[in-house]
């Protein structure tokens, strides 16, 4: 007579075992079809970042990676999509740091970034942002835009890619350490807030070196600070917050990962940032985020889900400092 409960095990054992050979063989021929990167923002660094590394993977895997853009609501839309996906690897996400503030920001998210998300990889991160106004402005240091902002009549006002975005905090910020009061307009990414900034729509921002640099160099937008530690070596001469006179003002450029619906399987997630390392270590893509003011920045799955944990715990205590009311 059959032992129920050694039967049940065996057969528990055989179903694991055969999922586990399932998952291997797919991940072997992972991937076999075109896959979709969705962009959850209009034009700017997360679709710049999303493009160059499809090109490559789409070398590197004779298959088709395409960038798609999903904006509105601070990326939470496209974010959503993603994440109510199937989990078989061939939908996948792209988007900025924004992902870890969104959590203190809306009372209320259609998803969990810790759980309905799959961390895969790593891709880039920036050392700084760039305070930039129109040249319209009666501004050319931090001093004298403070001095202008602190007069009822200069009705200044900035733009952002959204609320909530890392953009939109470090002006809040900026707000905070020096007491002005400026007007937040948000956009549906940060392409269509600098076209407003150049046409004088609105007066000031702080944008990212990629979608700054070109409109610094042709004078539509004249830089006053950089918020790292250290000057940005691509422009020198363009004081830090602290060497322009706000003190306590220091803020990284962001990331950019990739993520994937929660319960893909591990084999996948495994090939998956296998060939984002193989990407990022390529001349071609080094150099092209270079150009963007940006670098590299690899991980496993477990150390970037480690790093994004506490993103979200970073940016919590940020969005309380700057005092940003939960939507």
């Amino acid at each position: 007579m059959i032992d129920r409960r050694r039967f049940l095990a065996y057969t528990s054992a055989t179903v694991s075992n055969m999922t586990l050979f399932r998952h291997a063989a797919l991940a072997q021929q992972y991937p076999d079809r075109a896959v979709h990167i969705v962009v959850p923002f209009a034009a700017g660094a997360p679709d710049s970042v999303a493009r160059i590394l499809a090109q490559q993977l789409q070398n590197l895997t004779k298959q088709s990676f395409i960038v798609e853009n999903r904006p509105a609501a601070n990326g939470t839309v496209g974010t959503d999509a993603v994440a109510k996906a199937p989990p078989d690897g061939y939908t996948l996400l792209v988007p900025s740091a924004s992902i870890a503030v969104n959590p203190s920001i809306y009372r209320s998210l259609p998803y969990d970034v810790l759980k309905d998300l799959e961390p895969v990889a790593s891709i880039a991160r920036g050392d700084g942002y760039v305070l930039v106004v129109n040249p319209s402005v009666p501004a050319t240091t931090v001093k004298e835009l403070l001095v202008l902002a602190h007069d009822p009549k200069s009705k200044l006002s900035y733009g952002s890619p959204g609320l909530g975005n890392t953009l939109h905090l470090a002006a809040e910020l900026f707000r905070a350490r020096t007491g002005i009061d400026i007007t937040h307009v948000p956009y549906r990414g940060a392409g269509p807030a600098i076209s407003d900034l150049i046409g004088g729509q609105i007066q000031m921002m702080f944008v990212t070196p990629p979608l700054s640099l070109e409109h610094i160099r042709s004078g539509k937008l004249r830089p006053l600070a950089y918020t790292a530690a250290k000057r940005w070596a691509v422009l020198p001469e363009v004081p830090t917050m602290a060497e322009a006179g706000v003190q306590d003002f220091i803020m990284d450029g962001g990331w950019y990962g990739m993520f994937a619906p929660a319960k893909t399987p591990t084999d996948i997630v495994g090939r998956l940032n296998q060939i984002v390392r193989q990407g990022l270590m390529t001349p071609d893509v080094q150099r092209n985020l270079s150009a963007l003011g940006l670098s590299s920045f690899e991980s496993s799955p477990a150390e970037f889900r480690t790093f994004v944990a506490a993103q979200v715990r970073f940016y919590a205590e940020l969005v309380r400092l700057a005092k940003i009311e939960r939507q």
